[in-house]
């Protein structure tokens, strides 16, 4: 895992609203990103998702109404989250929260091009 660049602002506020399943991330610099709880999960950076290299990831499927359970502080860098349905690895780093909330709009798109390319669906089963 990549550390924590001295240029990445910091977050002064991390808030989430369980009903519309929305992360807020408030950053030092005054952007504020908003994330579904369904970005999140299916960007995972966790090895389960991401696999080990590029090619090796697994598309994440049926996850639209996935929620965040708990949210865990770990240390000055991250935050752990745990979701609705029992996924838990992968610390997102401030460093990668800003780098998501800065390019989410291309990674959703690029995410929904493939469940259409995989003829698969965000729902539940």
């Amino acid at each position: 895992m990549a550390g924590l660049s001295k240029e990445t602002p910091l977050p002064t506020e991390i808030k989430l609203h369980k009903q519309s399943k929305i992360l807020d991330v408030t950053f030092s610099d005054g952007k504020t990103f908003h994330f579904t709880c369904e970005f999140l999960r299916v960007h995972s950076p966790s090895a389960a998702v991401q696999g080990h290299s590029p090619e090796q990831g697994v598309l994440q499927t049926g996850k639209k109404e996935i929620n965040i359970e708990h949210i865990k502080p770990v240390g000055n860098y991250a935050i752990q989250l745990d979701f609705s349905d029992g996924h838990n690895t992968g610390l997102y780093s401030w460093d990668l929260l800003y780098n998501y909330g800065i390019h989410q709009d291309k990674m959703w798109q690029r995410y929904l091009q493939k469940i259409k390319e995989a003829d698969a669906s965000r729902d539940p089963k």
